[in-house]
């Protein structure tokens, strides 16, 4: 099941989307203003946000570029009342992929949401050559892992794994995901080689590792990437 973040301050707007995109079998949460949003979008998995512009504490446009500058590549739908095409190219620039104009239809609303997670399924293989995220980079053409002025030991396997973590950035992975991925299918290796890995990673990737920002556990499950 699609999560997408429904980010609207009026009530009725929101409820409504809520009612309508749980109902095309969506699971949607709700955030009703711009920090609350910011948070929401860090600490949960999301595979879209259908954003407002007009914002109590944060706008829409300020909201856009700190989720992009945080690294979150979260498709982005914006909202708005506004009708200038001067604000609409400014939402594109801020990392945007759609723009839909108050009032919408919830037929028009809906295809859009299904074509830019379409575009976003089919970017999913495509991963950087180069990908960064905190003082950390990582090469996989060269296979080389930097943090900061420093290059990091990096093993194949941890490359793999950060190579899947990162095709599903946002996504929680489960084990047995990662040992296919790490390890691939059929191979007689447990899920605490799996754990044992991510652990290693963190010493590399994390500020601290006991206290992660990117690479967190998700209860009974796996791991989720934030990177």
């Amino acid at each position: 099941m699609k999560r997408i973040l429904v980010v609207e301050d009026e009530t009725n707007i929101a409820l409504g989307l809520e009612d309508d995109l749980t109902l095309e079998g969506y699971s949607v949460v709700l955030a009703r203003d711009g920090d609350e949003a910011i948070r929401v979008a860090r600490e949960q998995p999301f595979d879209l946000i259908v954003l407002d512009l007009m914002l109590p504490r944060k706008d829409g446009f300020t909201v856009c570029r700190e989720l992009r500058h945080r690294g979150l590549n979260i498709p982005i739908i914006m909202l708005t009342a506004r009708t200038q095409e001067a604000e609409k190219v400014l939402g594109l620039e801020m990392g945007a992929d759609d723009y839909v104009t108050k009032p919408f239809s919830p037929i028009e609303l809906r295809a859009r949401i299904k074509a830019v997670l379409r575009r976003a399924g089919e970017a999913t293989d495509v991963v950087p050559k180069v990908y960064r995220f905190g003082d950390t980079e990582v090469d996989f053409g060269r296979c080389e892992l930097r943090r900061g002025d420093r290059t990091l030991d990096v093993t194949s396997i941890e490359l793999k794994l950060l190579e899947a973590f990162i095709r599903n950035r946002g996504r929680v992975l489960t084990r047995d995901q990662l040992l296919d991925a790490g390890w691939g299918t059929g191979t007689n290796v447990t899920d605490r080689a799996v754990d044992n890995h991510v652990v290693a990673l963190r010493r590399k990737i994390e500020p601290d590792p006991a206290e992660p920002r990117y690479l967190y556990s998700v209860r009974g499950i796996g791991y989720r990437f934030d990177g």
